[in-house]
């Protein structure tokens, strides 16, 4: 009988754009991979505002970022995963060199990690960095920075992009490129990877129409296909990837809310489904997450339906590394949803009693032994 570990971030700060601060810090549940049966193992204490986690690909060592307003430098901090009991054992910290900590993921090879900084504080407030690369032991404590790059600009929306905001971070599928999400200036911005030393070079950029507001992308599991979903603008941007240039192609934009609530909802994360055939899309204001059908022929994504979230403002989603179960924080209503995943339709399916737990912003999971 299989199981998995579900790990979930949630805010125990306040912070102004979240309605409450009724986490703990970063809680632990055991997923019976059959039955869906969820056990709590426990909440790991003595980190602040832990609203974005991932474990690497082995699922030995998690990090964590924090989110504090008014710290000019957010943290990562990493953790050793007990598969068999769940439990975290806290290995080291290292400062984001940026405020707000966003988002943060692991090279292909699992020797760096990376962090993104959304920033609200002045440019001229220092560190100010917008994408840091770190390398991880081989026990998985993170390293003094490798690499940091600071971007410029401002977009259209005076509110929201009045400077840079990166947002997401994540490698090329062939470890050769690092590509940040900017909501602030409607860019992806491409650096050339130095798998050595953890360098970063800048490389390129996709511009995306003004206003867009790109969040966070994911790359598609076979095909030279990537997406972005755009937090300002409700949208989806489907993207043809060419690895071989480390470059990108608008090739689909399309609405993930029905026209009356644009303006209205704002994205949240995206995940594209195990098997590559179906894509989800966070709708925070709706409460939904819309699923879009993946083209054979083109690879463009379209918006097929919107399942309910099963609660207030699902900030974050992730699959179950069997790929049967997604699990939904939603970070409002103070629980996770899991839904069944169907691989033939795509149809999500809720079951189960909502797991409880404060404030919920980040889900993770890893293979429980």
């Amino acid at each position: 009988m299989s199981k998995s570990l579900l790990f979930v971030g949630c805010c125990n700060r306040p912070l102004p754009y979240f309605a409450t601060a009724n986490g703990q810090g970063i809680a632990a549940f055991r997923i019976d991979d059959d039955s869906g049966a969820v056990e709590a193992l426990g909440v790991t204490e003595g980190i602040d505002n832990p609203t974005f986690l991932a474990a690497n690909a082995d699922g030995r060592v998690l990090c964590v970022t924090s989110e504090v307003l008014g710290w000019n430098e957010g943290t990562i901090t990493a953790y050793a995963v007990d598969a068999v009991s769940g439990q975290l054992t806290y290995l080291n910290k290292q400062p984001t060199r940026g405020n707000l900590a966003a988002h943060l993921s692991f090279d292909g090879s699992g020797r760096f990690a990376a962090s993104v900084n959304y920033a609200v504080l002045p440019t001229t407030a220092r560190p100010n960095s917008s994408v840091v690369v770190y390398p991880l032991a081989a026990d998985g404590e993170l390293g003094p920075p490798a690499a940091e790059v600071t971007h410029v600009g401002k977009g259209v929306d005076a509110t929201r992009q009045d400077r840079p905001h990166a947002h997401c971070v994540r490698w090329t599928p062939d470890n050769r490129f690092v590509v940040v999400a900017d909501l602030g200036i409607d860019r992806l911005a491409i650096y050339a990877f130095d798998a050595g030393r953890g360098g970063l070079t800048p490389h390129g950029e996709l511009v995306l129409p003004p206003g867009t507001g790109p969040r966070h992308f994911a790359f598609h599991p076979t095909r030279p296909l990537a997406y972005a979903v755009n937090e300002l603008a409700s949208s989806l941007a489907s993207l043809a990837f060419d690895a071989a240039a480390g470059s990108f192609r608008l090739i689909g934009l399309e609405a993930t809310v029905p026209p009356h609530l644009l303006g209205h909802s704002h994205c949240s994360a995206i995940k594209v489904a195990p098997g590559g055939r179906h894509l989800f899309v966070g709708n925070r204001g709706e409460d939904t997450l819309s699923r879009f059908d993946i083209e054979p022929e083109t690879g463009v994504a379209r918006r097929i339906a919107a399942t309910p979230a099963g609660g207030r403002t699902p900030r974050d989603f992730d699959f179950s590394p069997g790929g049967g179960y997604l699990a939904v924080a939603n970070q409002d209503s103070d629980e996770v949803r899991l839904f069944r995943y169907d691989a033939a339709t795509g149809a999500l399916t809720p079951f189960g009693a909502p797991i409880q737990t404060g404030t919920p912003t980040a889900i993770g999971w890893t293979r429980a032994a």
